[in-house]
């Protein structure tokens, strides 16, 4: 039977074809190099830190250590895995072919060499250090956006603008001197809008094919008035901490946003998933983003609560938990395997999440063990990420095992 595949679908799978065989499975897609990269990072950076927080001299770093902590954490570990939803997510909204061989493998050394500036001393002017750090998210911007345009997906070119904002609050951070973390709220906050945005579509969407293929009845519907009340509220709480922070319209925006997601996250039936750990980690993931504006609005009016809970309820909490469980069912269905997390990943899961706990409560409960947490929380999540690496390196690293492109 003769073939009825459009004409341009069949020349972008002989293209993605002739490319695999130039370019090492690596480098065939864009969330092979950055996912990978993103594990890594995350399981070294961490304990890295805290070792220079306990004295121990490992290394000389470019920035203080905990300016360099958080901006690598933003603009290292996040900025990978954003880059790699990006360039997978781009071709599958716009019907283009997929990012591979060396474009790609420019983008990864952007990367690489934003992250080297920044955390190894090379006597490099300031100037010349902020360029080539700043580089990286223009350039993926420049990479996605003529696909996005070309195909008219105007949905999307939201991410060009959050993917700016990213840039301005790195500008902002290199302008001010490098020494300060306060420039970096602004990319905190876009993270906090990217990932309301993002799991708003993809939390219920694979909850309800998760339940269908375990032949359990899903009916789980989007309201549109309370998820675009929801996005306006976290739009709102970046607008306002740029233009009033700490004052009482801070407050009053971060509890109704709060309460917002809440009711939000109440509908996507995440208690049917408890059985299907690539989907509650996803819930898990959700529901840090209403605990860290809440942390934030108790922070506010007093409460015995240190204010940097609410800044590790969003990172560790909703940016590493959605982060981890996005990688690893995003790198199984793009190499043509089942979408069951592996043994070791579900550890990885509980982990990453126990880290959070951890990271955030343990100081509030026990403010005199301040230190015994941080450590504790450290181990945990480096351990959820050197997990990820060990059990997704050989994924990420050969070809599909359908034999398709990709």
């Amino acid at each position: 039977m003769k073939s009825q595949l459009p004409h341009n679908l069949i020349r972008h799978n002989s293209e993605t074809k002739r490319n695999s065989t130039v370019y090492p499975a690596i480098l065939a897609y864009g969330f092979r190099p950055f996912f990978l990269l993103a594990g890594i990072h995350a399981a070294i950076a961490v304990p890295l830190w805290v070792a220079m927080l306990a004295g121990l001299d490992l290394v000389s770093l470019a920035l203080p250590p905990h300016v360099w902590h958080a901006h690598e954490m933003l603009f290292g570990f996040v900025a990978a895995a954003v880059a790699g939803f990006l360039l997978t997510a781009v071709p599958s909204w716009t019907g283009r072919r997929g990012y591979a061989g060396a474009p790609l493998a420019g983008l990864v050394l952007l990367w690489i060499a934003g992250r080297a500036v920044t955390t190894i001393p090379m006597d490099l002017p300031p100037l010349w250090i902020a360029i080539i750090d700043l580089a990286f998210l223009p350039m993926l911007a420049l990479t996605i956006l003529p696909a996005l345009v070309r195909s008219g997906n105007r949905r999307n070119l939201v991410f060009i603008g959050l993917l700016a904002l990213l840039f301005a609050s790195n500008l902002h951070f290199h302008s001010s001197g490098a020494v300060a973390t306060g420039p970096l709220l602004l990319g905190m906050n876009v993270m906090l809008f990217m990932l309301t945005m993002l799991g708003g579509r993809i939390v219920p969407a694979f909850t309800s094919a998760g339940l269908k293929q375990q032949g359990l009845e899903a009916r789980i519907r989007r309201y549109q008035p309370l998820d675009k009340a929801v996005l306006i509220g976290v739009g709102s709480v970046l607008v306002v901490d740029l233009v009033f922070p700490n004052g009482s319209l801070a407050l009053l925006v971060s509890v109704i946003t709060a309460l917002l997601l809440c009711l939000q996250w109440s509908r996507w039936q995440g208690h049917r998933t408890l059985k299907m750990p690539i989907i509650w980690v996803l819930h898990a993931a959700y529901m840090w983003l209403p605990m860290s504006l809440a942390l934030k609005a108790a922070s506010m009016i007093g409460a015995p609560v240190p204010g940097t809970s609410w800044l590790h309820a969003l990172t560790v909490g909703a940016m590493a938990t959605m982060i981890m469980g996005v990688m690893s069912r995003a790198s199984l269905g793009h190499t043509g395997r089942t979408l069951v997390a592996p043994g070791g990943i579900v550890v990885a899961y509980y982990l990453v999440t126990g880290a959070a706990l951890i990271r955030v409560f343990g100081l509030i409960l026990f403010p005199a063990a301040g230190t015994l947490w941080m450590v504790v929380a450290a181990f945990l999540w480096c351990l959820a990420f050197v997990l990820f690496v060990v059990i997704y390196a050989p994924i990420l690293c050969r070809p599909r095992i359908d034999g398709r492109p990709g």
